[in-house]
């Protein structure tokens, strides 16, 4: 495989992590910053400012989610078929930057639907050709770090995003709008760090052939091993509905709203602080005991979050979630990588994200209606028992171990 010709900058073990796998977690963490400033706050703005219930906040992140992760299957096919992953990334995020200004405007759900739409597709564009690419670059003995990396610079944004939209709330008296349109800043310098500062490795182009990577004989190539972590992926998304219920939660145990953002600078922290060690973990254990430790996690954090909604029981599970999230999104990527051939990459993700799109809208739609008509508590014990079946498949499976890259 041909490298990126950067520098490169040794990780704490001694491994060397290119410089580029830097660069792109920092465009990450620019426009998660962009994106967090307004999804920290946007169910809260939903529910009282534009009166949607709970059923509609679920349908709006669970359609959204859902885009992005289907979306991913084309433009991961499309890298792919193109030998080019840079060109998608750009696109992806210039989409997600031209979409903030909506939010901003938005006087409906309608209009908060169409530019989480417009700002997902962006999302879904960019995230299989962005993960082809660090599999890419990043040699296979530290694959797993630089996954693990990037997610980490990801989730610094996305807990710098909340505390900076807090903060703006408390200054400007909890105007929505005004909030919203200061994320254009960030989004737009997640484009320009991304057309300047990455570098797209260099293809022999007498090895690729623009072919469709979705052909059967194609498709044939993917590994039941790859398969395997497409299912677990998806019901691992059937278990984890959007945060947007988490920030919900700690609303029914009284946060005032300009400290709604706390709720994802909580679990992010966590999450950020998580993701880069135990990414660097899976390059030596077990993927299946690692899995099956993130859902035992999730279990907990459903448990606290449906037992009570006081303070100490709503930082517990939002402490949790963060955790699960730090073991399992970086591994899973790795996964994907492990068992899909290099030039398939692309295809891989997008297959893998389009089950997990699926499961992501019935899984966040079911949350809300079950909000609705049972209470917040219900919603979370419904989440438990998700977690405990994908638990309960992962035990079963946990002899058979992943084929390594």
């Amino acid at each position: 495989m041909n490298r990126l010709d950067q520098s490169a900058i040794a990780s704490p073990s001694g491994a060397r992590i290119p410089a580029a796998i830097w660069a792109l977690g920092f465009v990450s963490l620019l426009m998660d910053i962009s994106s967090e400033l307004i999804h920290s706050l946007l169910p809260v703005f939903l529910v009282t400012s534009l009166g949607a219930s709970a059923f509609v906040v679920g349908l709006i992140e669970g359609a959204a989610e859902a885009t992005a992760l289907i979306v991913k299957v084309f433009s991961g096919a499309l890298s792919d078929y193109w030998g080019k992953r840079k060109p998608l990334a750009v696109l992806g995020y210039g989409l997600g930057a031209v979409s903030k200004p909506l939010f901003a405007l938005a006087t409906s759900s309608g209009l908060v639907l169409a530019a989480r739409l417009m700002d997902r597709v962006g999302k879904g564009i960019r995230g299989a050709p962005r993960d082809a690419l660090v599999a890419d670059i990043a040699p296979p003995e530290v694959r797993g770090a630089a996954f693990g990396l990037r997610q980490s610079l990801d989730t610094v944004g996305a807990f710098l995003g909340p505390l900076l939209a807090m903060g703006l709330m408390l200054v400007w008296a909890n105007d929505f709008r005004a909030v919203f349109w200061v994320a254009i800043i960030p989004g737009f310098l997640a484009v320009a760090l991304l057309f300047f500062g990455v570098q797209e490795p260099k293809r022999d182009k007498s090895e690729h052939r623009a072919i469709n990577p979705i052909r059967r004989e194609n498709l044939r190539r993917l590994s039941a091993a790859y398969w395997w972590v497409v299912g677990i992926g998806a019901v691992f998304t059937l278990a984890r509905f959007s945060e947007a219920f988490l920030i919900l939660r700690a609303q029914q145990g009284g946060l005032p709203i300009a400290f709604a953002p706390l709720v994802l600078i909580g679990m992010n922290v966590v999450y950020a602080l998580s993701a880069y060690p135990f990414g660097k973990l899976s390059d030596d254990m077990s993927h299946a005991k690692l899995l099956a430790l993130g859902l035992a996690v999730l279990v907990g954090a459903d448990v606290a979050l449906a037992y009570s909604d006081h303070w100490t029981w709503v930082w517990l599970g939002i402490s949790l979630w963060g955790l699960h999230m730090g073991i399992t999104q970086g591994l899973l990527a790795t996964m994907v990588a492990d068992t899909a051939p290099a030039d398939l990459r692309g295809t891989a993700y997008g297959f893998f994200n389009l089950m997990s799109g699926l499961a992501m809208l019935l899984a966040s739609a079911l949350a809300g209606l079950l909000w609705d008509q049972f209470g917040a508590a219900f919603t979370f014990v419904a989440g438990a028992i998700f977690s405990a079946a994908a638990l309960v498949v992962i035990l079963l499976r946990s002899g058979v171990r992943v084929r390594r890259a």
